[in-house]
C-alpha cells in the first residue's frame, strides 16, 4: 500500500493512495463497516497504534467506495512527527569517493530534527547564512514496531515500508571543520526545511527488495543523481540493528540510508539558488518534488 498524510478542508488526513486517487482511511472504514479504523486521522496514528496489519486486511473494501483525485489535495509528510531522524553517512561507495572518504567501519549516524521536516510541495529554505546549499536523494526506512537491541535477522520485523528523502545540506557549515571534532554535522544538515520526505510511506510487503531499486535526482530536469540502492555499503537490516543499539526505536522514526555519488559539493555543479525544482526519484515508490524559497 501507499499511505499518504494529507491536508483537505484544512484537516489532515489520513489516505490510501491507488493511481491517480486517494481514499480516505477514516471515511472509508465508516462506510465499509470496519470500526477499528474509522478514527484514524494520520499515518502516524496508524503506525504508533500498529495498525498498518488491520489496514491491508481490510484495503480491497476500503478502496471499493468514493476517492478524490490525487491533484486535488495537499500531501503531507508521510510521517509528521517522527521521535528520531537518523541520517547515514558515506554509505555508497561512489559518494565516498566523490568526497575522497573511506567507508567507515561501522555505521556512521548523524541527526536531524523535526525542524527539518517538510513534505512533497513544500519549499526547501536557502538560508541567507548559506551559500552552498546541496542535494542529497536517500531512500528512507520508517519503523513500524518498537524495539531495543534488534537483532539483524528481526530487523525487517520493525520496518513498516519505505519513502523518498532529499538530505539537504550546507556545505559551507558543514566543512567548518575542528581538528579533533571534525565535520559541523549539525549546523550543517539541520536547519529549516532542510529535510524533504515524500511523497507517501510504501508498505515493506510492496517492495521485496529495497536493495534494488533505481534512485535518482534532477535539478531543473537536470540529472545530478543516479545510481541504484544496490551500491548501499551498509544494507538495511544492519542499520536497524545498528541504530537500536541501546537506543529504542519506535514507531514512526526514520532511518535515512545515505546518498550516491553526484552532490554539486563533489561535481562543481551550481548550488540550489531560490526558483530551482529539486525531483527525488526512487523505483517503485515515486517522485519527490520540492521548490526551493529564498529565506525571508
Amino acid at each position: 500500500m501507499k499511505l499518504a498524510n494529507y491536508e483537505k478542508d484544512g484537516l489532515i488526513r489520513a489516505g490510501i493512495v491507488k493511481g491517480d486517487r486517494i481514499y480516505d482511511i477514516a471515511q472509508a472504514a465508516e462506510g465499509a463497516g470496519v470500526p477499528r479504523l474509522k478514527s484514524v486521522s494520520s499515518v502516524d496514528q496508524l503506525l504508533d497504534d500498529g495498525l498498518i496489519d488491520a489496514l491491508r486486511k481490510a484495503e480491497a473494501k476500503l478502496t471499493a467506495g468514493k476517492s478524490e483525485a490525487l491533484k486535488s489535495v495537499k500531501l503531507k509528510s508521510p510521517v509528521q512527527f517522527p521521535e528520531k531522524i537518523f541520517m547515514v553517512a558515506v554509505n555508497y561507495g561512489s559518494h565516498g569517493k566523490e568526497t575522497r572518504t573511506p567507508p567507515p567501519p561501522y555505521p556512521y549516524l548523524f541527526t536531524k530534527f523535526r525542524n527539518a521536516l517538510i513534505g512533497p510541495g513544500d519549499a526547501i529554505i536557502a538560508p541567507k547564512s548559506s551559500k552552498k546549499v546541496d542535494w542529497e536523494v536517500e531512500l528512507a526506512v520508517v519503523i513500524g514496531k518498537e524495539g531495543k537491541n534488534i537483532k539483524k535477522e528481526k530487523a525487517y520485523e520493525h520496518v513498516a515500508g519505505y519513502t523518498i528523502s532529499n538530505d539537504i545540506s550546507f556545505r559551507d557549515f558543514q566543512g567548518q571543520k575542528n581538528e579533533s571534532l571534525g565535520l559541523n554535522w549539525v549546523k550543517g544538515k539541520g536547519m529549516d526545511a532542510s529535510f524533504p520526505l515524500g511523497p507517501w510511506l510504501v508498505t515493506r510487503d510492496e517492495i521485496e527488495d529495497p536493495h534494488s531499486l533505481k534512485i535518482s535526482l534532477t535539478v531543473n530536469g537536470k540529472q545530478q543523481q543516479s545510481s541504484n540502492t544496490n551500491e548501499l555499503m551498509i544494507k538495511i537490516d544492519e542499520l536497524v540493528a545498528y541504530a537500536s543499539i541501546g537506543t529504542t526505536l519506535r514507531p514512526g522514526d526514520i532511518i535515512s540510508t545515505g546518498t550516491p555519488e553526484g552532490i554539486a559539493a563533489a561535481t562543481g555543479e551550481p548550488f540550489l539558488k531560490a526558483g530551482d525544482i529539486v525531483e527525488a526519484k526512487i523505483e517503485k515508490i515515486g517522485t519527490l518534488r520540492n521548490p526551493v524559497k529564498a529565506e525571508t
